[in-house]
């Protein structure tokens, strides 16, 4: 195959991308060879087993990510042949393009190109968490707003004793130790600096515990607020047993507020 540019490279692989019936991509090598530049494909062979050895000293077994497969083509007069090729997964592709020859224009340009489409794929996963997180930081305020209704409703009046209460249930600790275990400044919101798991217990505590308070009526905001406490504790418990990571030991996020403010992280510097 003649020489090729990046964007027609960039075609051909995506051409040559196959999907399998658990909707993931997939390519063969003896699609992608002439791709890469190569004619003979015992010359790209050499480039696979390469590959191979590098995803194992990853510690990844290479079998996931490229397996060697056969399939019977005619031949001469009818004659039926096995014909050697290779699944490779997008990995197993990225390492072939890193192993492959970078004197040749057609392998530097699958390299950006995989380089590329990781990036992207990257980014798309980071989209995808702050969207989750969001999500549920927006079901959190909604749960605090319904329990401060149940809290007033059953004669509470120092509603920063009183959630204080259920951090204290959740955590083991109060809310403003928790913000010094996390490295979180005491001025910032603790949920607007938690992620999905953290956010999920907390949206549990405050949920059940206005629950709690509606089908156990109490004008003691004393009661209310050692309700909160105990059902915090109980979710605290159920997250030891399941072996989850208790609340405190979750690491700070980034604030929740700058997720809508960041600017999209561009790709690497690799289209010209």
């Amino acid at each position: 195959m003649a020489s090729i540019e990046f964007d027609q490279v960039m075609v051909a692989l995506d051409g040559a991308k196959r999907i399998s019936e658990f909707n993931t991509e997939y390519w063969m090598g003896r699609d992608i060879q002439g791709i890469l530049g190569y004619e003979k494909w015992d010359n790209f062979r050499k480039v696979i087993e390469k590959a191979a050895q590098a995803c194992e000293a990853t510690g990844t077994a290479a079998k996931y990510h490229i397996l060697d497969v056969g399939k019977m083509i005619t031949a001469g007069k009818g004659a039926q042949i096995q014909r050697e090729d290779c699944f490779l997964t997008r990995y197993g592709c990225y390492l072939v393009a890193m192993n492959g020859d970078p004197t040749k224009q057609e392998v530097a340009s699958a390299q950006r190109y995989f380089a590329i489409q990781t990036r992207r794929q990257e980014l798309s996963d980071i989209s995808l968490n702050d969207e989750k997180r969001l999500e549920l930081r927006g079901r959190v305020k909604e749960a605090v707003k319904g329990l401060n209704m149940a809290a007033k409703a059953s004669g509470v009046r120092r509603y920063d004793i009183f959630h204080n209460a259920g951090y204290t249930g959740l955590y083991g600790m109060g809310l403003s130790k928790i913000k010094a275990e996390k490295g979180i400044p005491q001025n910032e919101d603790l949920l607007d600096r938690s992620g999905r798991a953290e956010l999920a217990a907390n949206e549990f505590r405050l949920t059940q515990t206005e629950e709690k308070l509606k089908k156990e009526p109490t004008r003691s905001g004393y009661r209310a607020t050692q309700i909160h406490h105990d059902v915090g504790r109980k979710v605290r418990q159920t997250i030891k047993d399941i072996g989850g990571t208790m609340p405190e030991k979750l690491p700070a996020e980034p604030s929740i507020k700058r997720i809508g403010q960041k600017a999209a992280k561009p790709l690497p510097p690799l289209i010209k």
